[in-house]
């Protein structure tokens, strides 16, 4: 099969069939083999009966339904295990992302031999409390995960090799930083092509703005942090914790020596305990010597986690 379609979506049943015709219609022209993955995320409306009714009429329609809303990063990973495409495209199902695309991405997959390919939708018909937060949490995720080719990490139009999506674990809200996911796994051949963004047709954007820049921020510096220090907690915490240890060691070094020269010249003198500087220098070794621990107690978490050795290995012969 040439390619899977994953189309995560939560009512929107005015847009499945204009969709699926659409998608029909490009692959048709390009003489493609397909399958389009549904995956219902909880809707309340007709949206699954809808894709039911699909998959009577067309045998490459599939579905996955979820229970209750879970959201997109689960839906995502769900229609990702269930892909047999040797090339996977992921888009929404709202029709804000044009099915005109996928052959060209198909063809930077195929040809150019790229990993995963994101779209970049340049010109957005979105309202400003959406494409403001946009713009800062692209820039925030370009500095910390290094991909600086990327203007739009958290589009929903991309393309991937089958190995990736077999080779990555989308959790969480993570499907905002499938890149940096991928860039993680060794997967590092990553593009971007600039996609036509169409205006909302039915209904209104499920997605808040500014709480999904706050969200995938917080997101982003888990996933930093666990890419750097996952497996190697104490490089992180240790050498903080003995920074901070050593700073108040010298610190109430500092403050016992000035009593005692001021003892032995002396100069008028104060007990050490009445010296703020003592108990600034105290709570310093005291965080410290946290730390120290913290590092300690995730590394032996991390030894003897059962993923601990969970490499990524793309082919043995």
């Amino acid at each position: 099969m040439d390619i899977s379609i994953v189309i995560p979506l939560f009512n929107e049943e005015e847009s499945i069939p204009e969709l699926q015709a659409w998608i029909d219609r490009v692959m048709t022209d390009n003489g493609y083999s397909y399958e389009i993955i549904f995956v219902n995320d909880g809707s309340t409306d007709r949206s699954w009966d809808i894709i039911e009714n699909l998959h009577k009429q067309f045998s490459n329609i599939k579905g996955i339904k979820f229970r209750r809303n879970y959201g997109k990063s689960p839906a995502l990973f769900c229609g990702f295990e269930a892909a047999e495409g040797d090339v996977v495209i992921t888009m929404d199902a709202d029709l804000q992302d044009s099915p005109d695309e996928i052959p060209e991405l198909y063809r930077m997959i195929t040809e150019d031999k790229y990993d995963l390919v994101s779209g970049w939708k340049k010109k957005r018909y979105d309202p400003l409390s959406k494409t403001l937060p946009t713009k800062l949490f692209n820039a925030t995720a370009r500095k910390i995960s290094g991909i600086n080719n990327l203007h739009d990490f958290n589009c929903g139009l991309k393309a991937y090799r089958k190995d990736v999506v077999k080779n990555i674990e989308v959790y969480g809200e993570m499907h905002r930083y499938i890149p940096f996911l991928a860039k993680n796994a060794g997967f590092n051949r990553i593009g971007e092509k600039v996609v036509q963004h169409q205006a909302r047709k039915f209904g209104s954007t499920k997605f808040g703005g500014w709480n999904r820049f706050v969200n995938g921020y917080l997101d982003l510096i888990s996933l930093w942090f666990l890419s750097r220090f996952g497996v190697k907690p104490m490089h992180f915490f240790g050498l903080l914790g003995s920074f901070m240890f050593f700073i108040g060691l010298i610190s109430v070094v500092i403050v016992g020596a000035t009593k005692l020269y001021h003892m032995h010249s002396g100069m008028p003198y104060r007990l050490v305990t009445e010296s703020p500087y003592f108990y600034l220098s105290l709570t310093s070794m005291i965080l410290g010597t946290q730390l120290f621990m913290t590092g300690f107690l995730g590394e032996l978490i991390s030894r003897n986690s059962s993923e601990r050795n969970n490499y990524q290995i793309e082919k043995t012969i």
